[in-house]
């Protein structure tokens, strides 16, 4: 970058919030709300901008405004430089009171029965002031929301231990089980081997789950190709199908005991070999996490926090 590029940028930095609102909005009268300043203020401003670029940057659309091809740069820049901006700002005030603080925490929709309020509740015990903001999922869903920056920390399953851009620990395992119709034929034995379920109708979450990219390992592991009849995105949907014996689900234990109708009107049966999965936490590579963040991390990773029931520490 020259002398020029680096003085045309300090003359627009005080005008990226602007810009960023009309890109959002396409309305200057909004932009000026969001931004609680005169909506004349605002049209002189962008006028201003425009003289300092060379370029118009907005143009009429109706009854409000589209941005030009100049503008829609600007306004991306602008998200992405304020996006930094309070990022920076929020480290800045944890660094200066660490005992306040907002975590955004994302999670696998089953984990947030037991394993999530357990390992949230006893940070807050020693943390009262820290607030959690919490986001559920798909495991991609999940990770591409952590490489955004958008989500500070997450609890998936399987951890993403190929990705470079990521760092996780195991917090937990957890056991997978056979779900199946109480009128099924497996209902009523102790242990059923992988390869058994060929030409089952299973029912299973879509992909960019973990538990279906762990149900399709299991599969092709025993020599065939899963026979699916439904899709979904919610466990307890599937449980559902199963209930209504519209077919078999690799699903996580829910009752202690195996082979016993659980409440959700389905009977757990374990798998031979018995099957788990390990729950991990991720974060972003470097020193990306906020002191809030940081401290429940080193929190879940301590090994000594209650997981809460059907979990147990990690196989190591």
């Amino acid at each position: 970058m020259d002398e020029s590029d680096d003085r045309l940028a300090a003359r627009l930095a005080p005008a990226l919030a602007l810009l960023a609102a009309v890109g959002e909005t396409g309305h200057v009268t909004r932009a000026a709300e969001l931004l609680g300043i005169p909506q004349p203020t605002a049209s002189r401003r962008l006028a201003a901008l425009a003289d300092l670029v060379g370029a118009p940057l907005v143009l009429p659309s109706g009854r409000g405004i589209r941005l030009t091809r100049a503008g829609r740069t600007l306004a991306a820049a602008s998200a992405r430089a304020l996006g930094a901006v309070t990022a920076a700002a929020r480290e800045v005030r944890e660094e200066i009171d660490p005992g306040s603080g907002r975590i955004v925490l994302g999670f696998l929709h089953l984990l947030g029965r037991t394993l999530v309020p357990s390992l949230i509740g006893g940070f807050r015990e020693r943390n009262p002031g820290i607030r959690f903001s919490l986001a559920q999922g798909s495991r991609q869903g999940m990770l591409d929301a952590l490489r955004e920056g958008e989500i500070d920390l997450v609890f998936v399953a399987p951890m993403p231990l190929d990705d470079p851009e990521l760092v996780s620990r195991p917090l937990a395992d957890q056991e997978l089980v056979l779900s199946v119709p109480p009128s099924h034929r497996f209902a009523a034995r102790k242990r059923v081997r992988a390869r058994e379920l060929a030409g089952e109708e299973l029912v299973t979450l879509e992909h960019g789950y973990g538990l279906r990219q762990i149900a399709d390992d299991l599969c092709a592991a025993a020599g065939f190709e899963p026979r699916i009849a439904f899709e979904g995105q919610e466990s307890e949907t599937v449980r559902g199908l199963v209930a209504a014996g519209l077919g078999v689900a690799i699903l996580p234990r829910q009752d202690q005991a195996p082979a016993v109708p659980n409440s959700g009107g389905v009977v757990e049966i374990p798998l031979s070999p018995p099957l788990f999965r390990t729950i991990g936490v991720s974060w972003p590579v470097g020193e990306r996490l906020t002191p809030a963040a940081r401290s429940f991390r080193d929190h879940v990773c301590s090994g000594h926090t209650n997981l809460g029931p059907v979990f147990r520490p990690p196989h190591r």
